[in-house]
């Protein structure tokens, strides 16, 4: 494989500006319906196609080896995800830093464990596949079998506390600043912040835009940078842009935090109930 790759568009379809059936680039057979969403979905989801087709631009080098775009090949998952859940009302924005392979990657949903998006966040729909795929690294879909602990920590959390998806969503929504993955050689996912300075920071400023049109769209009160770099990136990109939310910080799931792995939960608990923000899972 040619190690300057583009992220790749996988099909074309029309655009009807009045929003009474709106389709972009998607997976072939796919198509995107705004006019059944809400005003914030339809307004999300407009970000998003935005931010797909200004990623298809760009190239990265050595070490990427593979790029993965869930927003492309999984977009009928993710529409069900932003149609069921995005709507008015949200006042906190978690924000990801970006899918993990066993995660998003496989289910187009933040932080999206496939049992917790197919059993508790009851989404379905057909994943199909990017142009290139790691053989290490297959997509699967809501078929696949493999958890992914970060997920399975963040969506298992929320549902301990909130019981149904629907308490959770009422004032609050789940996003990633970057939708794509970056996998090197052998398959070794490689994070925003592990690239070379000049394609990470080519592609960060394309994700801070979107996230900046996300904030604004949601009408959001606080976001919550789940891990450092998401909510420093937050932090940044907002105050540039003149947004006056509020950014707060949540520690990462990630089973390569030590902190989480002595409890996530715990931890969690904690900084969200000194946010002011569990309390909102009662109401």
């Amino acid at each position: 494989m040619n190690s300057q790759h583009a992220v790749h568009r996988l099909d074309t379809e029309s655009v009807d500006q009045d929003g009474a059936s709106e389709t972009r680039s998607v997976p072939s057979g796919s198509s995107v319906v705004l006019g059944k969403l809400s005003v914030p979905g339809e307004m999300f989801l407009r970000a998003e196609l935005d931010l797909n087709a200004r990623l298809r631009l760009l190239t990265f080098g050595e070490p990427v080896r593979y790029t993965y775009n869930p927003l492309e090949y999984a977009w009928e998952t993710h529409r069900c995800y932003v149609e069921k859940y995005c709507h008015a009302g949200h006042s906190v924005l978690f924000l990801g830093m970006n899918p993990g392979p066993f995660g998003m990657a496989q289910t187009g949903v933040p932080f999206g464990e496939v049992k917790a998006v197919r059993d508790w966040l009851k989404i379905s729909g057909v994943v199909g596949h990017p142009p290139e795929e790691h053989p290490k690294r297959r997509i699967t879909g809501l078929a696949c079998t493999q958890s992914e602990v970060s997920g399975a920590r963040f969506w298992g959390f929320f549902q301990k506390q909130c019981g149904d998806p629907e308490t959770f969503f009422r004032h609050c929504f789940v996003h990633n600043l970057c939708p794509l993955i970056f996998m090197n050689a052998s398959g070794k996912n490689l994070t925003p912040p592990e690239l070379p300075t000049a394609q990470r920071e080519d592609l960060l400023r394309h994700c801070d835009a979107t996230l900046c049109q996300v904030v604004t769209a949601l009408g959001v009160s606080m976001v919550i940078g789940v891990g450092k770099v998401a909510e420093q990136r937050a932090r940044r990109a907002l105050a540039d842009a003149g947004i006056r939310v509020n950014v707060k910080g949540l520690l990462h799931p990630s089973p390569r935090s030590p902190m989480a792995n002595k409890g996530w939960g715990s931890v969690a608990k904690a900084k969200l109930e000194e946010l002011g923000v569990l309390q909102l899972f009662s109401t």
